[in-house]
């Protein structure tokens, strides 16, 4: 039985108002998400795609179009920047536990639940760090971690490997993915790396240059779990090829 999706958006637009007839942003993006897709938007900078990610975790209105969650109350939504944004004045442990202290959560519960996300992260032995101790990928560890800890149903993540070297963001493909495979959560991420998005995805909407506008839709049939080696294979670089053509 195929299942259900549990967010739809139909025909978005985005315009930002200027002196030469606006700015439009984003136009006539329609899709569907259906529970615990892992789906990137690919595409050049000025796209849109981090307008988009905005307008979905509800921190601005599109000009024209719908955004509608299939669930009757107003659903939760973890978002992960390209900075990680941690509280320099707070430890590893207290960053994470942040969301569910602003909730009215005890402070046990909240530790409790924040160490469970550390052991997710891989980060034990770092709960009393501060941040500026952290290396790049760390600090995002950290941002992840904050991210999930109040259990949302959908995870959006904004090039956050982005600001990272070539090789600790390789590192990080490997980690979100296990993280991913353990929680099982719905994302939406964006990026401009046709590598991360096939590594991670189960289907990479590719969008245009601004207005964007969903250019093509890859469904990315490789096996999970994801392993280092697969993005050698002839069946990634046949997808990694699809997806360049469509962009250039």
């Amino acid at each position: 039985m195929p299942t259900k999706p549990i967010l739809t958006v139909k025909d978005l637009n985005v315009v930002f108002p200027d002196n030469n007839g606006g700015l439009h942003v984003l136009e006539n993006i329609s899709f569907e998400v259906c529970p615990r897709d892992f789906i990137c938007f690919l595409g050049p900078s000025g796209s849109g795609k981090t307008t988009l990610l905005r307008v979905l975790a509800g921190l601005l209105n599109p000009s024209s179009g719908n955004v509608h969650f299939i669930r009757h109350q107003q659903p939760k939504i973890g978002m992960v920047f390209q900075q990680a944004n941690l509280m320099p004045w707070r430890t590893v442990m207290d960053n994470i536990k942040l969301p569910l202290e602003l909730e009215g959560v005890s402070d046990a519960k909240a530790k409790v639940k924040a160490q469970e996300m550390i052991e997710l992260v891989g980060l034990r032995g770092f709960e009393d760090s501060w941040p500026r101790d952290l290396s790049g990928g760390m600090a995002q560890r950290v941002g992840i971690a904050r991210a999930l800890i109040h259990d949302p149903d959908l995870l959006l993540l904004d090039e956050p490997f982005g600001s990272l070297d070539a090789i600790t963001r390789e590192r990080m493909w490997t980690e979100l993915s296990r993280i991913w495979q353990a929680k099982q959560k719905t994302v939406i991420m964006v990026t401009h790396s046709i590598n991360e998005s096939l590594f991670l995805a189960d289907r990479v909407l590719v969008l245009t240059q601004r207005p964007g506008k969903v250019k093509f839709d890859l469904g990315v049939d490789l096996p999970r779990p994801r392993k280092d080696d697969i993005r050698y294979t002839p069946h990634f670089g046949k997808l990694a090829r699809k997806l360049r053509e469509t962009i250039e």
